[in-house]
């Protein structure tokens, strides 16, 4: 009897002990070794990591917590490339984040529909008093409720100096992305919104029409644009134009400086039509499991080294003023380019616009008329291929034929006689 409650008893606490396991790892909260995990999404090298000297950011907060706060946290860090796949993470309900940093108009779109959960800065991150009051109350949170800006950028072209010179009459502008005499030397954005903002501000339209005639238009400018383009680009613009495989792109600003760490002939120009100017910021979503170490995170965010340290690593401009107020910050900005505060710091921003989150219409017609873009483009690379096997095997068929004839001529000379 004794054994037979033994082993209920046993079976009892391990069964509570599954079930604290199941608990905790639901809410994200403490794991058996006493650990809180943080979940952070943010975009690619988008955080300094300790590489080649640097501060580890993430490595700091967690050495914060254990001797500040008296926690053992562990940063769980994970990246995406576009606005778009974080946005369908986020809505799909499968994943629980506690960190996320989108751009101003997707900010806008995942708090209409109720993705993030309130941040109130000016009442939560003692740091916020940092921020300058040009980043406050943008458009896309103008209660100051949802979101603590991160960094800030400009959209410009990149061009290779050995490729592309000053005097040419489509430099300074977004022409230059249509010039024939740089055929098969141009890349364009490999995404909807910043390829088709490329047309509209070349055109003179805002990025933020609703009019469908002017998308259209975008589009056929797009259509001719193929016959120059070399390739559609994300992250590859990186290696193609630091290896001067391609000598003009569209890019933003801070990424510039990275290429030109490895190709000193790269140069960046503001277009005069005018340019995207964006701000991505520190969220909180709404799936949570630890809201309160969220903020602390945010906040450690904004603290004068850590700031200055993610701003020098990504090399984007920061709206906080413990950085670009920084003498150190600037010199070390100088350093990686002569033009480095001009480029990321001083511009018109009357000729800037933000993107704002597209009407439910709108938004499909950019991603119908996006897909009918690529869609002939492929069309159009299969049609080439397609092309040049039947040209080629034609040209084996006749090879054959004449050969078969010689043939055959050969041995009716030789046996009529």
């Amino acid at each position: 009897m004794k054994k037979i409650i033994s082993v209920i008893l046993t079976l009892f606490t391990l069964a509570s002990l599954m079930l604290v396991s199941v608990s905790c790892s639901k809410d994200g909260g403490e794991s058996t070794g006493g650990t809180t995990t943080l979940y952070v999404y943010n975009w690619g090298e988008y955080i300094s990591d300790g590489s080649e000297g640097t501060i580890d950011s993430n490595a700091e907060f967690e050495k914060y917590c254990k001797e500040v706060l008296g926690m053992n946290v562990k940063v769980n860090y994970s990246t995406f490339s576009s606005n778009e796949d974080l946005y369908a993470k986020l809505s799909s309900g499968a994943v629980s984040y506690d960190v996320v940093i989108p751009s101003d108009y997707m900010i806008a779109r995942l708090a209409a529909e109720g993705l993030l959960k309130e941040v109130n800065p000016n009442e939560t991150i003692p740091n916020y008093q940092y921020i300058s009051d040009d980043f406050k109350g943008l458009y896309h949170d103008e209660n100051e409720i949802w979101s603590v800006p991160y960094t800030y950028g400009t959209v410009g072209i990149i061009y290779n100096t050995d490729m592309v010179s000053e005097d040419e009459e489509t430099f300074g502008s977004w022409a230059l992305l249509w010039d024939e005499n740089h055929k098969g030397n141009i890349l364009q954005f490999n995404n909807s919104r910043d390829a088709f903002g490329t047309a509209q501000y070349y055109l003179g339209y805002s990025v933020n029409s609703d009019d469908p005639a002017e998308w259209e238009e975008a589009l056929g400018l797009l259509l001719e644009q193929k016959n120059v383009v070399q390739g559609y680009v994300m992250d590859e613009v990186f290696n193609k134009m630091k290896g001067g495989s391609a000598a003009i792109a569209p890019y933003y600003a801070g990424d510039f400086f990275t290429m030109y760490a490895d190709n000193e002939r790269l140069a960046f120009f503001h277009p005069e039509e005018g340019t995207n100017m964006f701000v991505d910021a520190m969220c909180i979503p709404a799936s949570t499991q630890n809201y309160e170490l969220a903020l602390e995170y945010i906040n450690f965010m904004l603290s004068e080294e850590i700031a200055i340290a993610n701003a020098e690593y990504i090399c984007y401009a920061s709206p906080n003023s413990l950085v670009y107020e920084n003498e150190t910050y600037m010199e070390d900005m100088a350093e990686v380019h002569p033009d480095a505060i001009s480029i990321l710091y001083d511009f018109d921003m009357s000729k800037m616009e933000f993107y704002h989150d597209l009407s439910d219409e709108t938004r499909m017609l950019m991603n119908s008329l996006w897909e009918d873009l690529k869609i002939e483009s492929t069309i159009g690379v299969a049609i080439y291929v397609i092309c040049g096997v039947i040209i080629a095997f034609g040209l084996a068929l006749l090879v054959y034929n004449i050969a078969v004839k010689k043939r055959r001529q050969y041995y009716f000379n030789k046996y009529s006689k």
